[in-house]
């Protein structure tokens, strides 16, 4: 599916037909965005609209162009069965092909924030069933008899008196002849009908990749080709003071190697280091060892994960800088509970640890930049790559490859700009290649942070007073990118007396997207001590939310414009239309039933379930984790149940329990392992010996289910993410009677 873009005023879908190289038809469209996924990856007002193309040879073949990223969330092949179903092609008959990047004729190009699904499944639907509706209309006027009498399926139009049948090819050209109908009068099928949506549906590109042809960023290969690395200051922002380049160009298999001063401040920009081309990357790669650099750490070398704490451990009893809520009166609240809790809570910096490192290929010839990049966001990075380049924008050709992980890692374009300034200086096409420890170095982390909270039940053990002192990175009310909190993060809206607060301190390393933005951090800490106070209250920690969210809820003030830029969000109304306290009920007592709750007291001495629900990219999920503890504090998952309330469809359920089952694997790493530390300025680990991730063996069964309610259905890629962290950590709980406060989750906090 390829796409175009119109003016913004325009915000309905439009459809224009014309004739295909060949005799062919090709359907050319737009599809209004949503505002909250224009704003996904900071985009500009005219993404608001995106177009695509469906092209019909006379053959029969159909291509759908690909227009957005496919970094592992299913994209490519989700959005062509939206139209074929409505087309009624026969998904034999398709051929899906990647689209270039081109914003002029496709929009915004970006994989981020789980919109793909909620903004085109009514408009892609929409174009499909006007398609089909033309080929209908040119087939009875190729019979002269009456449209009633025709119907069409399966890439055919059948004349029902007669059994006469004339495919989609042969009819091709007479029906890019025709008007196209208004999109609004179009009838969309019922449900019951689908004959591709809602079935297992495996990934277009699935065949490639299990028979190791080349689709990613790091397979490219284009004639006369040199490889580079790029060795850039461990200290966030470090300046080139001195190299020993002309010792590193004498080094076997070495063809360059010199000195870029860099363009920007930014650390997501051309950042100053040293490049070293060759024509063998292990050649180049083992010559860095050699690099002999006398940096400018432009005094941010004193910074440390170990002052951040004890910083924060300062702050924390302090009156918070900055009112991010206030409902009733909490301190007085507090006073008169039955019973309070304080508690003190801490998650890390995390990697996006994309298993693909970052890499791309450009070739600058005759003042023109050709390029091959893994991104997630390409629009941007092929205007970062002009802009520092001093080129224009039209001269700049970039290439979509399929990613290996994305997680938001590849939201930034860093590599792209790096790989297009050393070809332009060697005058020959480069493949830039970062190694681990590059990555593990130069991270748009995620964000860590620190929370002190206080709350109070009542006599009943119900929940009647809250506030949390969040911690965070920025300058004054400025938050780091992704390092902000929102104002809905539940239970707001559902304690009448509750402060939310916040202070930032400054931090010098470079923060952005992962995958659940700001939700992956927000639902260990508040879904944990709303665990505490459940037990704080001699409740059942199910009954407990169950009752809070039966509560009548309180009117959600504005949200305030989200500081730094910052994408992303985590509580109710993020991204939709409203928190809907109904479908989490219907979810958490859903994933209840499924995995035994009521009976998690008769598990063996050492083994407990922990439940947990969160609410982000419009998608309702709750999950229990069964996860046991040995002596020497060695944590096994067991089981995961998992139950989501994302609409009242499933388009593949291939891909549905893949993005879940994927999301509750990654939220265990990151609470087993996931710890990106600093130290004098500099990023502690180096590789996955110092950063592991979840082991195949360790990976738990997970057992998915959908609650289909009556609504439109939405993304997938992160709301599964955010509650299987504190479902874990409230299991060790009740496994071992040990609260876990701060992550990632290490034995000795199991032993001691």
């Amino acid at each position: 599916m390829a796409f175009d873009h119109i003016e913004e005023a325009s915000r309905r879908t439009f459809l224009k037909v014309s004739a295909a190289a060949g005799g062919g038809m090709l359907m050319t469209f737009s599809v209004p965005m949503t505002a909250e996924a224009a704003t996904a990856a900071d985009s500009g007002p005219n993404d608001l609209t995106l177009n695509a193309y469906v092209k019909i040879a006379p053959s029969g073949k159909i291509t759908i162009m690909a227009k957005n990223p496919e970094c592992g969330q299913g994209i490519k092949t989700m959005l062509p069965m939206l139209i074929a179903e409505e087309l009624d092609v026969d998904w034999a008959d398709i051929n899906i092909q990647q689209s270039p990047v081109d914003a002029t004729k496709y929009g915004s190009q970006v994989a981020g924030g789980s919109f793909a699904t909620p903004t085109h499944w009514v408009p892609i639907r929409q174009v499909g069933a006007a398609g089909k509706q033309m080929f209908v209309t040119a087939a009875a006027q190729t019979w002269s008899c009456p449209e009633g009498e025709c119907r069409a399926t399966l890439s055919k139009v059948e004349h029902m008196p007669t059994g006469r049948k004339l495919d989609y090819g042969k009819l091709a050209a007479k029906a890019c002849s025709l008007p196209p109908p208004d999109l609004k009068t179009v009838v969309l099928k019922d449900a019951k009908d689908y004959r591709i949506i809602g079935k297992w549906t495996t990934g277009v590109d699935n065949q490639k990749l299990v028979t190791g042809q080349k689709l990613f960023g790091i397979d490219v290969v284009v004639p006369g080709m040199k490889y580079a690395v790029y060795e850039k200051c461990a200290v966030f922002g470090g300046k080139v003071k001195s190299a020993n380049v002309d010792d590193i160009k004498k080094l076997k298999g070495v063809t360059d190697c010199f000195v870029v001063e860099g363009q920007s401040t930014d650390l997501m920009g051309l950042a100053p280091g040293v490049a070293i081309v060759g024509d063998n990357w292990w050649v180049i790669n083992k010559a860095r060892e050699n690099l002999k650099i006398e940096w400018d750490e432009i005094g941010k070398g004193d910074q440390s994960s170990e002052k951040f704490a004890a910083t924060a451990k300062t702050l924390a009893p302090k009156t918070p800088a900055n009112s991010i809520r206030k409902d009733g009166d909490s301190a007085a609240a507090l006073k008169g509970a039955a019973k309070t809790v304080e508690a003190y809570y801490s998650y890390p910096f995390l990697s996006h640890a994309n298993l693909e490192p970052q890499n791309c290929t450009a070739h600058f010839k005759d003042g023109k930049m050709e390029m091959w990049a893994p991104s997630q966001n390409p629009q941007p990075g092929k205007t970062l790559v002009a802009k520092t380049l001093g080129m224009p924008e039209a001269d700049v050709t970039v290439h979509l490859t399929r990613m290996g992980g994305g997680f938001g890692r590849r939201l930034m374009n860093e590599y792209m700009v790096e790989a297009a300034w050393i070809s332009r200086v060697v005058k020959a096409p480069v493949k830039l290649v970062w190694n681990r420890a590059d990555d593990m170095a130069h991270d748009p982390y995620r964000p860590g942070g620190f929370h002190a909270f206080k709350g109070g039940v009542d006599a009943k053990g119900n929940l009647v007073a809250l506030e949390d002192h969040f911690i965070s990175y920025g300058e004054g009310d400025k938050y780091l990118s992704a390092a902000n909190m929102t104002n809905g993060e539940f239970p707001a809206r559902f304690v009448k007396d509750l402060t939310f607060g916040s202070t930032n301190m400054p931090g010098g390393m470079p923060t952005g997207p992962m995958r659940a933005p700001t939700s992956n951090a927000m639902s260990f800490v508040f879904q944990s001590f709303l665990d505490e106070m459940a037990h704080a209250g001699g409740r059942d920690p199910l009954e407990f939310r169950l009752e809070i969210l039966n509560r009548p809820m309180i009117p959600n003030p504005p949200p305030p414009a989200r500081p730094g830029g910052a994408p992303g969000g985590g509580g109710p109304g993020f991204g939709g239309p409203g928190f809907v306290p109904e479908r989490m009920i219907g979810v958490l007592q859903l994933v209840a039933e499924k995995s035994d709750w009521k009976n998690r007291d008769k598990l063996p001495k050492g083994r407990g379930k922990g439940i947990a629900s969160y609410f982000s990219h419009q998608g309702y999920f709750a999950e229990v984790v069964d996860a046991s503890v040995d002596k020497e504090g060695q944590i096994t998952v067991h089981k995961v149940w998992v139950v989501g309330d994302v609409g009242g469809q499933i388009i593949n359920p291939s891909g549905a329990e893949n993005q879940v089952q994927g999301s509750a694997i990654d939220g265990i790493s990151q609470a087993l392992y996931g710890e990106i530390t600093f130290d004098k300025g500099r990023t502690v680990q180096s590789n996955f010996h110092d950063y592991p991730l979840l082991r195949m063996n360790e990976a738990p069964e997970t057992e998915v289910h959908f609650l289909l309610s009556k609504n439109s259905p939405t993304g997938l890629g992160e709301p599964a993410l955010p509650p299987v962290i504190p479902a874990l950590c409230n299991a060790i709980f009740q496994a071992t009677g040990k609260r876990i406060r701060s992550l990632p989750i290490k034995p000795e906090m199991l032993t001691a």
